[in-house]
C-alpha cells in the first residue's frame, strides 16, 4: 500500500476522495492557503488539476465543462478574494443552468468575525445564486414527460398554424435532444431557428433552417415551439415589433420558472425534459405535416434568405483594407473547412466579444451539437479562454474580450492545449477610436493633458497581442491581409501548441455600443399610433 493511502484522513484527503467517488476526474482552480492540500490530495489519487491565473477564468472553464459534460464542473479557489473572483462563474452557471460545484476556502471556525486573513461569509454571499444538491451520488436523475391533455391542446394549435416556427436553444443541446428534434423537424417540415449555442442540434445545412431569414421568421411566425430556449434578449423577449403581437408561444422547458415569461403564455407551456417532450409531441401530431411547399410564409422566408445571403456574400468578398469582419471570417471559414469539413464535426468554435460574437454567429455552420460556446445568456466576456479539451478548439474573440483572460494562454501552454486563438483587433471596445497610428497618438497625447482625447471605448493602437503566445512557447502571427490570414489559419490549425493570430481590422464607426440583438426597437410617436 502506498504512503499516500496510509496518510491520515485529513479534511483535504476526505474532500479529494469524495470527489473521486463522485466520478470527478478534473478540477479547475487556483490554489493558495488553505485549499492547496485539497488539490495536492486530488492529484495524488489521479484527479487532474488545471491551475489558472485568475479565479474568474477558472470558474468559467468549470461552467463550460459542466455544459459539455452534463456533470458539475468543479472549481477550487481560496476564500475571500478567490470566491469573489469566482462568483463570475457562479452567476454565469446560474443564469445558464450549467452545473457547477464551487469549493471555496474559509477561515477556521474560531476566527469567524475576528477579521481573519481572507475572511468572507461566502455562504451568505452565494446562497441567493446557488442550489444545494441533496443527494451526493452519481445515479442518473429520472427524466419527466409532460401532461397529455396539455400536449393535445398544443398539438391542435400547431396543426392550425399558418406560419409555425421552432426555436432550438442551448437547453436542447445540453439535454442531448438532437435525435428527437431532428426527427421532429423531418416529420413536420416546420422551419426552425437555432440560438447561437443551439446550432448543430439540427444541422445548419438543413433546408428548413431559417437562420438566413431570421428577422422575417420572427416577424411572420404565428405559432412558436420553443425547445430548450428562452424568450430573453437573444429572442427579443417575444415582443413586437420584432415578433407579431398575435404570435403564440409553446415553451418546452424543464424549468417551471420559465413558463409564461415575457410574451409567452403559460397556457401552452409543456413542462418536462425537452428530449422526452419532443418525442411525445411527435407522437401526438401523428401523420400531420406542415404543407411548406404551398406556404406563402415559407415562400417569403426563401425570398428573405436569398436577399440576405447576397448581402453576406458581398461582405465576405469585401477587399477593403484594413480588413473587415466579414472578410476576416470568410477567410478563416474557408481555410478551416478545407482542413476539417463541417460534416466531420472536428472543430469546437468559441466566440466572445460583442461584434465578434454577433457577426460570426451565422458565418460558421455546424452539423453537430455542442460545438459552439459563446457569451451565453449573461453575455459574459472572458468566458471562453479556459481550456475544455474537445475537438480542435478555435477561439474567435475581439481585442477587448481577449483582455479579460488573455493571461490564460500560459495555462493553455502549461497543460499542453493546442487552442487556435484569433484576436480580431479593431483597437477598441465595440469599435476603435482612430483610423491611423498618427491619429491615435494625437488623441493619446490629449488624454495625457486631460483634454478631450481618446474616448472610453478606445484601446491601444495595433497592440501586439500575439506576443502572449510567443512568451509562453506558442506560435504567434500578426496579419493584415487575406493571404497572411489564410496562411496563419492553416499553420495554427496544424500546430500542437497554443496559437494567437492577431488580425488587424478596420476600427469601425463609432455608434451606440451594444450587442446587435440587444438593440431596442424605436418607439413610435403618439401621433404614429393614432
Amino acid at each position: 500500500m502506498s504512503s499516500t493511502s496510509q496518510s491520515p484522513a485529513t479534511g483535504a484527503k476526505i474532500i479529494a476522495e469524495t470527489l473521486r467517488d463522485l466520478g470527478v476526474s478534473v478540477i479547475f482552480g487556483l490554489v493558495g492557503v488553505p485549499v492547496s492540500d485539497v488539490a495536492e490530495q486530488a492529484i495524488n489519487i489521479g484527479i487532474r488539476f488545471i491551475g489558472f491565473r485568475n479565479e474568474q477564468a477558472a470558474s468559467y472553464a468549470a461552467t463550460a465543462y459542466g455544459y459539455l459534460s452534463r456533470r458539475p464542473g468543479v472549481c477550487l479557489v481560496v476564500g475571500g478574494p478567490g470566491v469573489l473572483h469566482a462568483i463570475a462563474g457562479v452567476g454565469n452557471a446560474s443564469e445558464n443552468n450549467f452545473p457547477l460545484l464551487l469549493l471555496g476556502g474559509s477561515v477556521e471556525t474560531h476566527q469567524v468575525t475576528k477579521g481573519a486573513f481572507q475572511e468572507l461569509d461566502s455562504i451568505a454571499l452565494l446562497k441567493p445564486h446557488t442550489e444545494i444538491a441533496e443527494t451526493p451520488t452519481v445515479a442518473s436523475l429520472p427524466r419527466s414527460g409532460t401532461d397529455e391533455a396539455r400536449l393535445a391542446r398544443v398539438a391542435f394549435l400547431i396543426k392550425n398554424a399558418k406560419a409555425p416556427l421552432v426555436l432550438i436553444g442551448k437547453g436542447a443541446a445540453y439535454a442531448r435532444a438532437e435525435n428527437s428534434i431532428r426527427a421532429f423537424i423531418e416529420q413536420t417540415s416546420i422551419p426552425f431557428l437555432p440560438s447561437p449555442m443551439g446550432k448543430g442540434v439540427n444541422t445548419d445545412s438543413h433546408s428548413a433552417n431559417a437562420s438566413s431569414a431570421r428577422s422575417a421568421a420572427l416577424k411572420m411566425a404565428d405559432v412558436v415551439i420553443i425547445l430548450g430556449a428562452r424568450l430573453n434578449w437573444i429572442f427579443h423577449y417575444g415582443e413586437a415589433p420584432k415578433w407579431s403581437s398575435s404570435a403564440k408561444f409553446v415553451q418546452v422547458d424543464i424549468s417551471a420558472e420559465e413558463m409564461g415569461r415575457n410574451a409567452a403564455d403559460a397556457e401552452y407551456s409543456l413542462l418536462g425534459d425537452v428530449d422526452l417532450v419532443t418525442q411525445q409531441l411527435s407522437k401526438c401530431l401523428g401523420n400531420w405535416r406542415y404543407d411548406s411547399a404551398s406556404s406563402q410564409y415559407v415562400h417569403n422566408l426563401e425570398i428573405a434568405q436569398r436577399k440576405n445571403e447576397r448581402v453576406s456574400l458581398v461582405a465576405a468578398k469585401d477587399n477593403s483594407m484594413p480588413l473587415t469582419y466579414g472578410r476576416v471570417f470568410d477567410v478563416i471559414k474557408s481555410a478551416l473547412h478545407s482542413l476539417s469539413p463541417p460534416s466531420e464535426g472536428g472543430i469546437c468554435y468559441i466566440a466572445k466579444g460583442a461584434n465578434t460574437t454577433d457577426i460570426s454567429r451565422s458565418i460558421f455552420p455546424l452539423q453537430h451539437p455542442r460545438l459552439r460556446l459563446d457569451a451565453g445568456t449573461c453575455a459574459t466576456m472572458g468566458a471562453s479562454s479556459g481550456p475544455a479539451k474537445r475537438k480542435k478548439i478555435v477561439a474567435i474573440e475581439g481585442d477587448s474580450a481577449f483582455g479579460f483572460s488573455g493571461m490564460e494562454v500560459e495555462t493553455m501552454a502549461r497543460i499542453g492545449m493546442d487552442i487556435l486563438n484569433f484576436v480580431v483587433n479593431n483597437g477598441g471596445i465595440y469599435f476603435g477610436d482612430s483610423n491611423t497610428a498618427e491619429d491615435w497618438v494625437a488623441k493619446h497625447e490629449k488624454t495625457k493633458r486631460n483634454e478631450s482625447g481618446l474616448r472610453s471605448w478606445a484601446l491601444g493602437w495595433e497592440v501586439k497581442y500575439q506576443k502572449m503566445a510567443e512568451a509562453c512557447g506558442g506560435l504567434d502571427f500578426l496579419v493584415r491581409t487575406p493571404e497572411e490570414l489564410k496562411k496563419a489559419t492553416i499553420a495554427g490549425f496544424n500546430a500542437t501548441v497554443p496559437v494567437i493570430v492577431n488580425v488587424l481590422i478596420q476600427s469601425g464607426k463609432a455608434e451606440k455600443a451594444s450587442f446587435g440583438w440587444q438593440v431596442a426597437p424605436k418607439k413610435r410617436s403618439k401621433k404614429a399610433n393614432l
